[in-house]
């Protein structure tokens, strides 16, 4: 029995610990994404060191210490995420229509064929802006019946998984498609009007995965998240980032991102909300996000049902406000955050 919790728990500590190696190969990386799973294996392993552990021994106390150690790095990390937490984006108080909008995020799991479903969750929610993801030719042409609502859309149909399909009630201008980084991942960039005749800038991308079948370094993706909060940065309107960034919220490269970018997570003092995978409660990870300038207020925010995809869709509703950027403050990047962004920026 001794043998198996210890390495039970070096495992649990060694997971902890290999995020610190800054490698953008995805056996690195991929341990960025199961925060709270590695609290709550690091918690079971403590109960079994204090519960059947021999505590005479030097290494029961090295256990014990180090676990307890793991768990509240791992906890002190999850932090920010909880209802526990101060809100990075403040809730909007009084309700002002003409200056809000509403998001709806869908990656759709391109061979799924439930589009009604997803159709109707769209009807439910009825937001002004639909973003829906992994979507290939067959999904644009089961989806378009949402033109009749959405005058306004910008389609990237392909059939890689990284399809895009932009649905706005609100009106769009100077839209562009932009291929940042790899030729066939596309991100939409365009210019949104509110009700008041607010301009928002809004980019929509979907960067690739440090996984194998995909692609085995987490470097275009973060090059791609680097680029886009350049851009973000040096915007004179209000920005809205939304997509499926095939990264967790809590990980370096998403902190360096809001750092360089000067945006804010509304997920910050709210909660985890979950995204993927819908089908494996205990491997879920929040990997599709909206990310929103300093004058945006949050007014609603929730995981919706999902409708037969690997991902649940997200929701959001926000507000313009000119006043809040003197209410809420971003996170600022020290010289070494700036250092690390432009080597990953020219990394190829």
């Amino acid at each position: 029995m001794d043998i198996f919790i210890s390495v039970f728990s070096f495992a649990i500590i060694s997971f902890t610990a290999i995020p610190f190696i800054k490698h953008d190969y995805w056996t690195f990386r991929v341990f960025d994404y199961p925060r709270l799973q590695k609290l709550v294996l690091s918690a079971a392993a403590l109960i079994l060191v204090i519960l059947y552990f021999q505590k005479t021994s030097l290494l029961y106390w090295l256990l014990l210490s180090t676990l307890v150690i793991n768990s509240c790095y791992l906890l002190f990390q999850i932090y920010p995420f909880t209802i526990f937490a101060k809100k990075q984006v403040l809730t909007a108080v009084d309700d002002k229509p003409t200056q809000s909008i509403r998001i709806m995020i869908a990656n759709v799991y391109e061979d799924n064929t439930n589009t009604a479903g997803c159709l109707n969750e769209i009807y439910r929610a009825n937001p002004d802006v639909v973003l829906l993801l992994e979507t290939n030719k067959r999904w644009e042409a089961q989806t378009n019946r949402l033109e009749a609502d959405y005058h306004h859309h910008v389609k990237v149909p392909l059939e890689n998984t990284y399809g895009m399909l932009l649905y706005s009630k609100l009106p769009l201008n100077n839209v562009s498609i932009k291929y940042m980084v790899e030729k066939d991942i596309p991100s939409i960039h365009c210019q949104l009007t509110l009700r008041n005749g607010q301009a928002v800038q809004l980019y929509a991308i979907h960067p690739t995965p440090p996984v194998p079948n995909e692609n085995p370094r987490s470097t275009e993706r973060d090059k791609e998240l680097l680029l886009i909060a350049d851009l973000a940065k040096a915007c004179k309107t209000p920005v809205i980032v939304i997509g499926d960034l095939n990264d967790v919220a809590w990980s370096y490269t998403t902190e360096l991102f809001l750092k360089m970018s000067g945006l804010l997570d509304p997920r910050r003092g709210r909660g985890f909300f979950n995204t993927f995978h819908a089908h494996y409660p205990f491997m879920r990870f929040p990997l599709d996000h909206a990310f929103i300038s300093t004058d945006f207020k949050l007014k609603e925010m929730k995981r919706l049902p999902n409708f037969d995809s690997d991902h649940f869709p997200i929701f959001l509703s926000l507000q313009y406000e000119a006043n809040a950027s003197r209410q809420q403050q971003s996170l600022s990047p020290e010289t070494e955050d700036v250092k690390e962004a432009e080597e990953k920026k020219t990394k190829r």
